[in-house]
């Protein structure tokens, strides 16, 4: 079983990004996402196990930050209203830690522990 974590920080204030609306999506036969999960990071930005008792396979998954939502609440302006991260689990690594350093013009990520 396959556990998915997340976590944003603000670089632009030093500080976690919170109340961010994130949605994790599955990739399936064809090509086709469906949601697997979805949640509101906390007040230090993390959302620990955003597929809680769910049965996640290995497989290809979709991460999408609902970044607009936040700089509006934060009465800032920014490039990216969305932030899309895919990326692919395999067997055998039961858990994928996928941060995001946000910052109104600019992100990145890595995999993280």
């Amino acid at each position: 079983m396959t556990k998915i974590s997340t976590h944003i920080l603000d670089v632009s204030l030093g500080r976690p990004a919170t109340n961010v609306p994130v949605l994790l999506e599955a990739k399936g036969p064809g090509g086709s996402w469906s949601e697997a999960a979805s949640g509101v990071t906390d007040s230090d930005g993390r959302l620990k196990d955003l597929a809680a008792n769910k049965n996640l396979s290995a497989g290809i998954y979709r991460l999408t930050f609902e970044t607009g939502e936040y700089f509006a609440a934060q009465q800032m302006s920014g490039l990216y209203p969305q932030v899309v991260i895919i990326f692919e689990t395999k067997e055998g690594q039961e858990h994928y830690h996928i941060p995001l350093l946000l910052s109104p013009f600019g992100y990145s990520t890595y995999r993280g522990s």
